[in-house]
Parts: structure tokens; C-alpha cells; sequence
């Protein structure tokens, strides 16, 4: 057993299996906290890497491409504080973590892990049911349908609407961007009818809107990770594309169809909000040209 004990956390590492543990100082994000512990086992595993520096060092894990669904949701945007395959390492600890990371990497070379792309997950993602309140409502999974439900704050259209309820097998994608502090991040469900449409994050009702706690905001990223790691893995989808397009040198393609079908969906509920009063001339305008735009 090859282990470290950091303010940040715990690595242990069996032969087998890096298990990551947070730290319980309060200096350890909240999303760390919250997202627990994590068990990567060691066909996810690509690299691992001690860094030195004057006063604290940093042991990094590297995952194989496609193998873990957070990565996948977060696309590697997650800070570095809040990133756990990081760790913060005292100086006076240097050594051991040198010998964690040597562990590894003899049980990488002695049982021959590949390093290209994983064609399923290898780590399960975050535990369901879960739930996140942000700064634009509070989001929900339950491992078979997404639920948003709208806060006071959020723009009169997603209110107008109501709560807003996504089948798993609705969906196509999850995208998700954190909030900096600076700039606006958002979580953003794509579906068959709206992956061809994205109005403004903060008009589209199948889009929350980061604009608050960067640290409470950061949370939202178990719901995208636990999602994703429901949906097709990224390989697959590749495939049926690849299947799809195919057929398309010879044939004409339904798409285009399907596109203007969706289109007149999305005209004829901001028209219906139009007519209800709840968008203004103005905001009318300016929601269809961006629906029109997109398409």
C-alpha cells in the first residue's frame, strides 16, 4: 500500500485501485467535499506526475480520455482547487509522494494499460439522487429524468414556464461552463428538438444561468457529471455519426426537415409567451431573431 496524507486529502494506492479521499479542513472546496471520495481503477489511469516547488509540491493523475465522467462534463474546466486528481503536497512530504506516483506508474508498465481513449467509463460519476441549488434554481436528477425548478430570480420567461422536467433518454448532451467570478457560466441540457436552437442562457429554459456563488455554482457540475454518465458514451455517438453520414453521399438527408419542424415549435411558444404578455415587444424581437439566427 503506497499512501499520502495531505491537508487536501488522501491518495492510496493498492495495486489495483488510486483512492482519492478529501481533506475535512476548510480550506478544501466545497465541490471536493461534497463530491467524496473516488476510487479510479488503474485501467483509467494514464500518467501520474510530482511537480516540486519551493514550498509545496502538486501529485497530478492523469485519466485516460473518456474514462471518467466528470471529466467528460467538465471538459477540464474545473479550478484547480476544486480539480481532484490534485493534489497539494507539503515540502517536507516530497518523498512519499515520489514514491505514490513511482507505484503507480510500476503498476501502469506491469500490467500494460493502454493510453488511448476508453471506449466506456470507467468510473461510475457521482452518486443519485442529486440536487443542487443555484443562483438561477435548483436542479435535480434522480438517474432517470433531470428537473429544474426555477428560483424568483431567474428571467420571467423560464418562470413563465414552469418547472421543467428532461427524460434521460431525451437528451443528447450536457454542457457546462463554471461561473468565474468574472464571467457567467451555465449548465445547459441539449435535447433532440433544441440541439439545433440556443437562445441567451438567460431566456433558454433548458439552461441554468451561473451568475452567483462561484463556489455553490461550482456544485452544478455533479448534476452534469452525473447525467453524462448516463448518457452514450462520447465513442458511440462517434460511431452512430460516422453511421449516419455515411448514407448521406448517396441519399438526401432528413435533417433539414427536421430542423424546420423544430424551428416552428420554438416560434409558436415564443408566440404563444408573446400573446400571454410575459415577453415584451422587445424581448419578443430579440428572442425570435436569436431563434433565427441559430437555425
Amino acid at each position: 500500500m503506497a499512501e499520502i496524507i495531505q491537508r487536501d486529502g488522501t491518495w492510496a494506492f493498492d495495486g489495483s485501485t488510486v483512492r482519492i479521499t478529501p481533506g475535512l479542513h476548510r480550506s478544501v472546496p466545497l465541490f471536493r467535499q461534497t463530491y467524496g471520495e473516488i476510487a479510479v481503477p488503474l485501467e483509467a489511469v494514464s500518467g501520474i506526475v510530482y511537480e516540486p516547488e519551493r514550498k509545496r509540491g502538486r501529485l497530478r493523475l492523469r485519466l485516460r480520455e473518456g474514462s471518467d465522467p466528470l471529466l467528460q462534463a467538465t471538459g477540464g474546466r474545473l479550478p484547480d482547487a476544486a480539480d481532484p486528481y490534485r493534489l497539494t503536497v507539503d515540502v517536507d512530504r516530497s518523498g512519499v509522494a515520489e514514491y505514490v506516483a513511482e507505484e503507480v506508474r510500476r503498476a501502469l508498465l506491469l500490467d500494460q494499460i493502454p493510453k488511448e481513449p476508453a471506449r466506456s467509463y470507467l468510473l461510475s460519476g457521482p452518486p443519485v439522487p442529486v440536487s443542487v441549488r443555484s443562483s438561477d434554481g435548483t436542479v435535480s436528477f434522480d438517474g432517470v429524468q433531470v428537473r429544474i425548478d426555477w428560483s424568483d430570480t431567474s428571467d420571467r420567461v423560464k418562470r413563465a414556464t414552469g418547472p421543467r422536467i428532461i427524460a434521460v433518454g431525451d437528451l443528447v448532451q450536457v454542457e457546462w461552463l463554471p461561473n468565474s467570478g468574472y464571467e457567467d457560466g451555465f449548465l445547459r441540457f441539449v435535447t433532440r428538438e433544441t440541439a439545433f436552437s440556443k437562445l441567451p442562457t438567460e431566456k433558454d429554459p433548458y439552461a441554468l444561468d451561473l451568475w452567483g456563488s462561484t463556489r455553490r455554482d461550482l456544485l452544478t457540475a455533479l448534476v452534469a457529471a452525473a447525467v453524462t454518465a448516463r448518457l452514450p458514451h462520447p465513442s458511440t455517438r462517434t460511431d452512430e455519426h460516422v453511421a449516419r453520414e455515411r448514407p448521406a453521399l448517396t441519399a438526401a438527408a432528413p435533417p433539414a426537415s427536421d430542423r424546420h419542424d423544430v424551428l416552428l415549435r420554438r416560434l409558436r411558444e415564443l408566440g404563444e409567451l408573446h400573446r400571454a404578455g410575459v415577453l415584451t415587444d422587445e424581448e419578443f424581437a430579440l428572442t425570435k431573431a436569436a431563434v433565427l439566427r441559430d437555425f
